[in-house]
Protein backbone atom coordinates (compact mmCIF):
# COMPACT_ATOMS: atom_id res chain seq x y z
CA UNK A 1 0.00 0.00 0.00
CA UNK A 2 1.56 3.32 -0.92
CA UNK A 3 2.34 6.11 1.17
CA UNK A 4 -0.48 8.45 0.33
CA UNK A 5 -3.19 5.47 0.65
CA UNK A 6 -2.13 5.07 4.36
CA UNK A 7 -2.08 8.72 4.66
CA UNK A 8 -5.58 8.44 3.40
CA UNK A 9 -6.88 5.68 5.72
CA UNK A 10 -5.47 7.39 8.72
CA UNK A 11 -7.69 10.49 7.92
CA UNK A 12 -10.80 8.16 7.40
CA UNK A 13 -13.01 7.43 10.81
CA UNK A 14 -12.80 3.90 10.43
CA UNK A 15 -14.70 1.53 12.23
CA UNK A 16 -16.59 4.20 13.46
CA UNK A 17 -20.40 5.42 13.79
CA UNK A 18 -21.08 9.23 12.67
CA UNK A 19 -24.34 10.74 13.77
CA UNK A 20 -25.81 12.98 11.39
CA UNK A 21 -27.39 13.68 8.16
CA UNK A 22 -25.55 11.04 5.62
CA UNK A 23 -25.66 13.57 2.77
CA UNK A 24 -23.52 16.24 5.05
CA UNK A 25 -21.39 13.68 6.90
CA UNK A 26 -20.50 12.11 3.16
CA UNK A 27 -19.05 15.74 2.33
CA UNK A 28 -16.91 15.53 5.04
CA UNK A 29 -14.82 12.02 3.28
CA UNK A 30 -12.36 12.67 0.79
CA UNK A 31 -12.94 11.77 -2.95
CA UNK A 32 -11.81 8.34 -4.47
CA UNK A 33 -11.11 6.84 -0.40
CA UNK A 34 -13.78 4.19 -0.57
CA UNK A 35 -13.88 0.67 -1.64
CA UNK A 36 -16.93 -0.45 -1.34
CA UNK A 37 -20.65 1.32 -0.64
CA UNK A 38 -23.26 -0.59 0.45
CA UNK A 39 -26.82 1.74 0.77
CA UNK A 40 -30.07 0.64 2.38
CA UNK A 41 -32.04 4.04 1.17
CA UNK A 42 -35.49 4.73 2.47
CA UNK A 43 -37.75 3.13 -0.11
CA UNK A 44 -40.60 5.95 0.33
CA UNK A 45 -43.22 3.48 0.76
CA UNK A 46 -46.20 6.29 0.54
CA UNK A 47 -48.01 4.01 3.52
CA UNK A 48 -51.17 6.00 4.49
CA UNK A 49 -53.02 3.55 6.83
CA UNK A 50 -52.13 0.94 9.79
CA UNK A 51 -52.14 -2.44 8.06
CA UNK A 52 -53.34 -6.00 9.50
CA UNK A 53 -53.54 -9.25 9.79
CA UNK A 54 -56.75 -11.12 9.70
CA UNK A 55 -56.83 -11.62 13.24
CA UNK A 56 -56.77 -7.94 13.17
CA UNK A 57 -53.57 -7.62 14.79
CA UNK A 58 -51.54 -4.82 13.64
CA UNK A 59 -48.38 -5.27 11.34
CA UNK A 60 -45.17 -3.40 12.49
CA UNK A 61 -44.29 -1.76 9.11
CA UNK A 62 -42.39 1.22 8.07
CA UNK A 63 -44.37 3.94 9.65
CA UNK A 64 -40.87 5.96 10.55
CA UNK A 65 -40.23 9.96 9.86
CA UNK A 66 -37.13 8.85 7.67
CA UNK A 67 -39.05 6.94 5.02
CA UNK A 68 -41.90 9.98 4.38
CA UNK A 69 -41.00 12.45 1.30
CA UNK A 70 -43.55 14.78 0.30
CA UNK A 71 -43.50 13.89 -3.24
CA UNK A 72 -41.21 11.82 -5.78
CA UNK A 73 -39.96 14.94 -7.00
CA UNK A 74 -38.64 15.21 -2.89
CA UNK A 75 -37.49 12.08 -3.50
CA UNK A 76 -35.59 11.71 -6.47
CA UNK A 77 -33.97 15.17 -5.16
CA UNK A 78 -32.87 12.94 -2.00
CA UNK A 79 -31.79 9.84 -4.21
CA UNK A 80 -29.71 12.46 -6.49
CA UNK A 81 -27.92 14.58 -3.56
CA UNK A 82 -26.55 11.33 -2.14
CA UNK A 83 -25.51 9.41 -4.68
CA UNK A 84 -23.55 12.81 -5.85
CA UNK A 85 -21.51 12.35 -2.94
CA UNK A 86 -21.34 8.45 -3.07
CA UNK A 87 -19.77 8.50 -6.75
CA UNK A 88 -17.25 11.65 -5.80
CA UNK A 89 -16.21 9.30 -2.56
CA UNK A 90 -15.93 5.74 -4.07
CA UNK A 91 -12.30 5.11 -5.40
CA UNK A 92 -11.91 4.90 -8.99
CA UNK A 93 -12.28 1.20 -9.10
CA UNK A 94 -15.19 0.72 -6.42
CA UNK A 95 -18.17 -0.36 -6.65
CA UNK A 96 -21.47 0.14 -4.93
CA UNK A 97 -24.76 -1.79 -3.99
CA UNK A 98 -28.20 -0.17 -3.60
CA UNK A 99 -30.84 -2.42 -2.12
CA UNK A 100 -34.51 -1.19 -2.34
CA UNK A 101 -38.09 -2.74 -3.43
CA UNK A 102 -40.74 -1.84 -5.81
CA UNK A 103 -41.75 1.10 -4.62
CA UNK A 104 -37.90 3.07 -5.40
CA UNK A 105 -35.24 0.84 -6.95
CA UNK A 106 -36.51 1.69 -10.53
CA UNK A 107 -35.96 5.82 -9.77
CA UNK A 108 -32.96 4.57 -7.72
CA UNK A 109 -31.74 2.52 -11.19
CA UNK A 110 -32.58 5.34 -13.05
CA UNK A 111 -30.57 8.37 -11.13
CA UNK A 112 -27.16 5.74 -11.04
CA UNK A 113 -27.26 5.38 -14.81
CA UNK A 114 -27.77 9.48 -15.05
CA UNK A 115 -25.00 10.30 -12.54
CA UNK A 116 -22.91 8.07 -14.71
CA UNK A 117 -22.63 5.21 -12.48
CA UNK A 118 -22.31 1.74 -14.78
CA UNK A 119 -24.63 -1.44 -13.94
CA UNK A 120 -22.95 -4.62 -13.30
CA UNK A 121 -25.76 -6.67 -11.85
CA UNK A 122 -29.20 -6.89 -10.86
CA UNK A 123 -29.51 -9.54 -7.98
CA UNK A 124 -33.04 -10.41 -7.18
CA UNK A 125 -33.01 -11.32 -3.32
CA UNK A 126 -35.71 -13.84 -2.86
CA UNK A 127 -37.18 -14.44 0.28
CA UNK A 128 -37.54 -17.53 1.54
CA UNK A 129 -39.49 -16.77 4.04
CA UNK A 130 -41.56 -13.12 3.31
CA UNK A 131 -44.45 -11.67 4.74
CA UNK A 132 -47.36 -12.84 3.32
CA UNK A 133 -50.32 -10.61 1.78
CA UNK A 134 -52.55 -10.33 4.42
CA UNK A 135 -55.16 -8.43 2.28
CA UNK A 136 -55.19 -10.86 -0.78
CA UNK A 137 -55.05 -7.98 -3.16
CA UNK A 138 -51.59 -8.54 -4.70
CA UNK A 139 -49.26 -10.98 -5.25
CA UNK A 140 -47.42 -12.15 -2.04
CA UNK A 141 -44.00 -9.23 -2.26
CA UNK A 142 -41.12 -11.94 -1.56
CA UNK A 143 -38.25 -10.70 -3.43
CA UNK A 144 -36.18 -6.93 -3.29
CA UNK A 145 -33.68 -6.08 -5.89
CA UNK A 146 -30.05 -5.24 -5.29
CA UNK A 147 -28.41 -2.79 -8.22
CA UNK A 148 -24.41 -3.68 -8.05
CA UNK A 149 -23.01 -0.67 -10.07
CA UNK A 150 -18.77 0.83 -10.69
CA UNK A 151 -18.38 4.31 -10.50
CA UNK A 152 -18.12 4.57 -14.42
CA UNK A 153 -18.30 2.06 -17.23
CA UNK A 154 -14.21 2.46 -17.43
CA UNK A 155 -13.58 1.17 -13.67
CA UNK A 156 -11.60 -2.14 -13.14
CA UNK A 157 -13.66 -3.06 -9.97
CA UNK A 158 -13.20 -6.02 -7.80
CA UNK A 159 -14.92 -9.04 -8.29
CA UNK A 160 -14.12 -12.47 -6.00
CA UNK A 161 -15.70 -14.67 -8.74
CA UNK A 162 -13.79 -17.32 -7.38
CA UNK A 163 -14.69 -16.91 -4.02
CA UNK A 164 -17.89 -16.83 -4.94
CA UNK A 165 -18.04 -19.83 -7.11
CA UNK A 166 -16.26 -21.89 -3.63
CA UNK A 167 -19.29 -20.29 -1.17
CA UNK A 168 -21.82 -21.85 -4.09
CA UNK A 169 -19.88 -25.78 -3.95
CA UNK A 170 -18.10 -25.14 -7.12
CA UNK A 171 -20.89 -23.39 -9.14
CA UNK A 172 -20.91 -20.70 -10.86
CA UNK A 173 -23.06 -17.60 -8.28
CA UNK A 174 -26.10 -16.55 -9.63
CA UNK A 175 -28.01 -13.24 -9.24
CA UNK A 176 -31.11 -15.28 -7.56
CA UNK A 177 -30.24 -15.28 -4.32
CA UNK A 178 -32.12 -17.15 -1.60
CA UNK A 179 -31.75 -15.67 1.76
CA UNK A 180 -34.57 -15.85 4.45
CA UNK A 181 -35.29 -12.28 5.99
CA UNK A 182 -34.00 -11.32 9.49
CA UNK A 183 -35.31 -13.37 12.36
CA UNK A 184 -35.06 -14.96 15.17
CA UNK A 185 -32.01 -14.19 17.41
CA UNK A 186 -30.56 -11.94 14.99
CA UNK A 187 -33.53 -9.25 14.67
CA UNK A 188 -32.44 -6.52 17.03
CA UNK A 189 -35.06 -5.65 19.80
CA UNK A 190 -35.48 -3.93 22.73
CA UNK A 191 -36.08 -5.07 26.38
CA UNK A 192 -40.10 -5.55 25.70
CA UNK A 193 -38.82 -7.27 22.94
CA UNK A 194 -40.03 -5.37 19.85
CA UNK A 195 -38.04 -4.66 17.24
CA UNK A 196 -35.41 -1.44 17.06
CA UNK A 197 -34.98 -1.66 13.18
CA UNK A 198 -38.21 -2.29 10.88
CA UNK A 199 -35.88 -3.17 7.75
CA UNK A 200 -33.25 -4.83 9.39
CA UNK A 201 -31.46 -6.69 6.63
CA UNK A 202 -30.16 -10.60 7.34
CA UNK A 203 -26.12 -10.52 8.02
CA UNK A 204 -26.30 -14.01 5.20
CA UNK A 205 -27.35 -10.82 2.85
CA UNK A 206 -23.87 -8.46 3.90
CA UNK A 207 -22.01 -11.37 3.78
CA UNK A 208 -22.14 -12.17 -0.12
CA UNK A 209 -22.47 -9.00 -0.92
CA UNK A 210 -18.53 -8.21 0.45
CA UNK A 211 -16.92 -11.31 0.28
CA UNK A 212 -18.01 -10.91 -3.90
CA UNK A 213 -16.88 -7.00 -3.96
CA UNK A 214 -14.21 -6.64 -1.36
CA UNK A 215 -11.16 -7.36 0.33
CA UNK A 216 -9.64 -7.85 3.47
CA UNK A 217 -8.40 -4.51 4.89
CA UNK A 218 -10.70 -2.12 2.69
CA UNK A 219 -12.77 0.44 3.79
CA UNK A 220 -16.74 -0.22 3.43
CA UNK A 221 -19.27 2.68 3.84
CA UNK A 222 -23.14 2.38 5.14
CA UNK A 223 -24.79 5.73 4.50
CA UNK A 224 -28.12 4.27 5.79
CA UNK A 225 -26.50 2.11 9.11
CA UNK A 226 -29.33 1.51 10.74
CA UNK A 227 -28.78 -1.55 13.33
CA UNK A 228 -25.47 -2.19 11.70
CA UNK A 229 -25.42 -5.16 9.82
CA UNK A 230 -23.27 -3.72 7.33
CA UNK A 231 -20.58 -2.90 10.19
CA UNK A 232 -20.74 -6.71 12.17
CA UNK A 233 -20.40 -8.26 8.92
CA UNK A 234 -17.69 -6.07 7.93
CA UNK A 235 -15.61 -7.21 11.35
CA UNK A 236 -16.17 -10.56 11.17
CA UNK A 237 -14.86 -10.55 7.00
CA UNK A 238 -11.32 -8.36 8.50
CA UNK A 239 -13.10 -5.23 6.58
CA UNK A 240 -13.14 -1.71 7.95
CA UNK A 241 -16.29 -0.25 7.92
CA UNK A 242 -17.64 3.46 8.31
CA UNK A 243 -21.70 3.99 9.63
CA UNK A 244 -23.48 7.03 9.00
CA UNK A 245 -26.75 7.16 10.72
CA UNK A 246 -28.66 9.78 12.44
CA UNK A 247 -31.09 8.04 14.43
CA UNK A 248 -29.84 7.57 18.24
CA UNK A 249 -31.69 4.32 19.22
CA UNK A 250 -29.81 2.85 16.40
CA UNK A 251 -26.86 4.08 16.84
CA UNK A 252 -26.70 2.79 20.49
CA UNK A 253 -27.94 -0.89 19.14
CA UNK A 254 -25.14 -1.03 16.15
CA UNK A 255 -22.78 0.18 18.88
CA UNK A 256 -23.91 -2.85 21.50
CA UNK A 257 -23.72 -5.52 18.94
CA UNK A 258 -20.42 -4.58 17.24
CA UNK A 259 -18.86 -4.80 20.23
CA UNK A 260 -19.72 -8.41 20.92
CA UNK A 261 -18.52 -9.70 17.02
CA UNK A 262 -15.08 -11.21 17.81
CA UNK A 263 -12.62 -10.40 14.75
CA UNK A 264 -11.66 -14.11 13.09
CA UNK A 265 -7.33 -14.73 13.17
CA UNK A 266 -5.86 -13.88 9.54
CA UNK A 267 -5.52 -16.76 8.32
CA UNK A 268 -10.00 -18.19 8.36
CA UNK A 269 -10.50 -14.89 5.99
CA UNK A 270 -8.25 -15.90 3.40
CA UNK A 271 -10.35 -16.35 -0.19
CA UNK A 272 -9.69 -18.50 -3.45
CA UNK A 273 -8.36 -16.05 -5.92
CA UNK A 274 -9.15 -15.80 -9.24
CA UNK A 275 -7.08 -17.34 -11.81
CA UNK A 276 -6.74 -14.35 -13.56
CA UNK A 277 -5.91 -12.27 -10.07
CA UNK A 278 -2.87 -15.29 -10.01
CA UNK A 279 0.40 -14.20 -10.96
CA UNK A 280 1.43 -15.66 -14.44
CA UNK A 281 3.45 -18.92 -13.90
CA UNK A 282 4.90 -21.11 -16.43
CA UNK A 283 5.09 -24.95 -16.27
CA UNK A 284 8.83 -24.41 -16.42
CA UNK A 285 8.70 -23.21 -12.53
CA UNK A 286 7.04 -26.26 -11.35
CA UNK A 287 9.62 -28.42 -13.18
CA UNK A 288 12.75 -25.92 -11.63
CA UNK A 289 11.44 -26.19 -8.53
CA UNK A 290 10.93 -29.73 -7.97
CA UNK A 291 7.53 -30.38 -8.05
CA UNK A 292 7.32 -31.94 -10.94
CA UNK A 293 10.44 -33.61 -12.42
CA UNK A 294 11.96 -34.27 -15.76
CA UNK A 295 10.58 -37.68 -16.63
CA UNK A 296 7.09 -37.48 -15.18
CA UNK A 297 4.34 -38.90 -17.36
CA UNK A 298 1.26 -36.36 -17.62
CA UNK A 299 -2.24 -37.94 -17.97
CA UNK A 300 -5.40 -36.30 -19.31
CA UNK A 301 -8.54 -36.48 -17.47
CA UNK A 302 -9.35 -39.96 -17.57
CA UNK A 303 -8.54 -43.06 -15.28
CA UNK A 304 -4.93 -44.58 -14.48
CA UNK A 305 -5.39 -47.58 -16.49
CA UNK A 306 -5.38 -45.42 -19.55
CA UNK A 307 -3.20 -44.70 -22.21
CA UNK A 308 -4.73 -42.73 -24.70
CA UNK A 309 -4.02 -39.16 -22.84
CA UNK A 310 -0.30 -39.50 -21.91
CA UNK A 311 3.03 -37.37 -22.36
CA UNK A 312 6.54 -37.16 -20.78
CA UNK A 313 7.69 -33.84 -19.03
CA UNK A 314 11.26 -32.79 -20.43
CA UNK A 315 13.75 -30.91 -18.37
CA UNK A 316 13.18 -27.07 -20.13
CA UNK A 317 8.96 -27.51 -19.59
CA UNK A 318 7.74 -28.99 -22.46
CA UNK A 319 5.90 -31.94 -22.98
CA UNK A 320 6.91 -34.84 -25.43
CA UNK A 321 4.34 -37.12 -26.98
CA UNK A 322 4.73 -39.96 -29.82
CA UNK A 323 7.90 -37.64 -31.12
CA UNK A 324 6.49 -34.89 -30.94
CA UNK A 325 6.85 -32.19 -28.44
CA UNK A 326 5.36 -28.99 -27.34
CA UNK A 327 3.98 -26.77 -24.44
CA UNK A 328 1.35 -27.63 -21.77
CA UNK A 329 -1.19 -26.12 -23.65
CA UNK A 330 -0.18 -27.09 -27.28
CA UNK A 331 -0.01 -30.82 -26.66
CA UNK A 332 -3.52 -30.65 -24.88
CA UNK A 333 -5.01 -28.94 -27.84
CA UNK A 334 -2.84 -31.79 -30.35
CA UNK A 335 -4.21 -34.29 -28.41
CA UNK A 336 -7.48 -33.80 -28.35
CA UNK A 337 -8.12 -32.34 -31.88
CA UNK A 338 -8.60 -28.79 -30.48
CA UNK A 339 -7.15 -25.53 -31.75
CA UNK A 340 -6.53 -24.70 -28.40
CA UNK A 341 -6.62 -25.55 -25.20
CA UNK A 342 -6.12 -24.80 -21.63
CA UNK A 343 -3.33 -27.08 -20.23
CA UNK A 344 -3.19 -26.04 -16.49
CA UNK A 345 -6.71 -27.77 -16.39
CA UNK A 346 -6.05 -30.85 -18.66
CA UNK A 347 -3.10 -32.40 -17.36
CA UNK A 348 -2.53 -34.46 -14.01
CA UNK A 349 0.12 -35.97 -12.26
CA UNK A 350 -0.05 -39.05 -10.67
CA UNK A 351 0.64 -39.42 -7.54
CA UNK A 352 0.57 -41.96 -4.74
CA UNK A 353 -2.19 -44.05 -6.79
CA UNK A 354 -4.17 -40.67 -7.73
CA UNK A 355 -4.15 -37.96 -10.24
CA UNK A 356 -3.42 -34.63 -9.04
CA UNK A 357 -4.55 -31.64 -11.77
CA UNK A 358 -1.21 -29.61 -11.84
CA UNK A 359 -3.45 -26.58 -11.76
CA UNK A 360 -3.56 -27.94 -8.30
CA UNK A 361 0.09 -28.13 -8.04
CA UNK A 362 0.61 -24.43 -9.21
CA UNK A 363 -2.09 -22.84 -6.74
CA UNK A 364 0.53 -24.50 -4.22
CA UNK A 365 3.94 -23.50 -5.91
CA UNK A 366 1.99 -19.81 -5.54
CA UNK A 367 1.04 -20.16 -2.04
CA UNK A 368 4.16 -21.52 -0.59
CA UNK A 369 6.44 -19.58 -2.80
CA UNK A 370 4.62 -16.02 -1.86
CA UNK A 371 4.14 -15.46 -5.52
CA UNK A 372 0.30 -14.77 -4.95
Amino acid sequence: MSKELINQKKSLPLNKIIKGNCITSMKALPDNSIDVIFADPPYNLQLKNDLSRPDSSKVNGVIEDWDRFKSFEEYDQFTKDWMFEAQRILKPEGTIWVIGSYHNIFRVGNMMQNLGFWILNDIIWHKSNPMPNFKGTRFTNAHETIIWASKDFNSKYNFNYQAMKSLNEGTQMRSDWHIPICSGKERIKDSDGNKIHSTQKPEALLYRVLLSSSKKGDVILDPFFGTGTTGAVAKKLGRNFIGLERESVYIKAAKNRIKEIESHDDQFLLTTLSKKAQKRVPFGSLVENGLIKPGSVLRGPKSLKSKKFMATVRADGSLSMNGDSGSIHQMSAKIQGKDSSNGWTFWHLEKEGRLELIDDLRTEFLNTSGSN
